[in-house]
Formats: C-alpha cells, sequence, structure tokens
C-alpha cells in the first residue's frame, strides 16, 4: 500500500482541470475517479423533529481528504449509535469532488529507466478531496436536548480527524 502524502501536498486551492469522461480520448484524468472511502452521508433516523442541530464549521479554507472525511464519519457515528441507538441524525455536508493527482517520480538505482520526468505530467488520480470554504458546515448533527454534550463530544472528536481547527455551532431548530 502506498503512503499518503502529507496535507501540504495538496494544500494549494486553485482548481485544476480534472475532466472525467465516458470517452477516454477526452479524459484528462487517467484512471477515472478514484474509489472514495466515504460509505454513507446521512445516518441515524432522517424522518424525526429534533429540537437540537449542531454544526462543525471549518475555521479555515482548505482541501479536505475522503480519508478524514470517513474517520470523521466512524468516529463520531460509533459514539451516537453505541449510546442512542437510531436516536440522532448525522449527516456529512460536504462531498469531495476534487480529483487529487500525482506524478510519481522514481528515485535510487535504475530510476533513469522508469521515470519520464516532468514529460506528461498530469499524474495519476490517488484520491480525491472536498474544497471546503471558510466557515462551511462540514458535519452536522441533529439530535435531542438532553443529549446536548454527547453531540458536542461527539463532534469534538469528529473534529480531530480534520487537518484544521472547526468551531461547533449550536442552533436550536
Amino acid at each position: 500500500m502506498a503512503k499518503l502524502r502529507k496535507n501540504t501536498s495538496y494544500k494549494t486551492m486553485e482548481r485544476p482541470y480534472t475532466r472525467i469522461s465516458k470517452y477516454t480520448k477526452k479524459n484528462f484524468v487517467r484512471g477515472g475517479f478514484p474509489h472514495m472511502k466515504v460509505i454513507k452521508f446521512d445516518m441515524g433516523t432522517a424522518n424525526k423533529e429534533y429540537p437540537v442541530l449542531l454544526k462543525l464549521n471549518s475555521t479555515k479554507r482548505l482541501n479536505l481528504r475522503h480519508n478524514a472525511l470517513e474517520a470523521a464519519r466512524m468516529t463520531s457515528n460509533r459514539l451516537l449509535e453505541k449510546t442512542l441507538g437510531k436516536n440522532y441524525h448525522l449527516r456529512i455536508k460536504v462531498y469531495p469532488f476534487h480529483v487529487l493527482r500525482e506524478n510519481p517520480l522514481a528515485s535510487g538505482a535504475g530510476a533513469d529507466r522508469m521515470s519520464t520526468g516532468m514529460k506528461k505530467s498530469f499524474g495519476k488520480s490517488v484520491g480525491s478531496a472536498a474544497i471546503v470554504r471558510e466557515g462551511q458546515t462540514l458535519v452536522e448533527l441533529r439530535i435531542g436536548a438532553e443529549h446536548l454534550k454527547l453531540g458536542k463530544e461527539a463532534l469534538a472528536r469528529a473534529s480531530k480527524k480534520f487537518p484544521c481547527t472547526c468551531k461547533i455551532v449550536v442552533a436550536a431548530q
């Protein structure tokens, strides 16, 4: 398994031209859209009224990788499901549309016979990311008023999986 690059490798916020077409000659991203790790975007019971709405907002602009979204979803959902059953509604509000690409360059012995350098260096797709604005809601949690402290704890656990600081906002519905 290839090692993940640091977040600083993908921190530039310019949107590159990442065309994916059903016709391969018009495809600029080789290999198509990569496999995304996020399984579900809605968890719990959605069609129920909840008095409290908690939002996890980003405090800066960044690219948020799909594996960070999945890790945050798993940790917060596990805590809520163990204690509340299905008596909540957790929603991931961002979608990783942006294709991350990598131009692998070999180094060491025999690298001259394998690499092409910067010739045709658009790169293979290695993952996907959501482009997040400052103040944008990443995760939304609807919950009962008596479980407010638990909801804040679940969103705090999710925020530790993101490469930025996040702010929890409480709103009554």
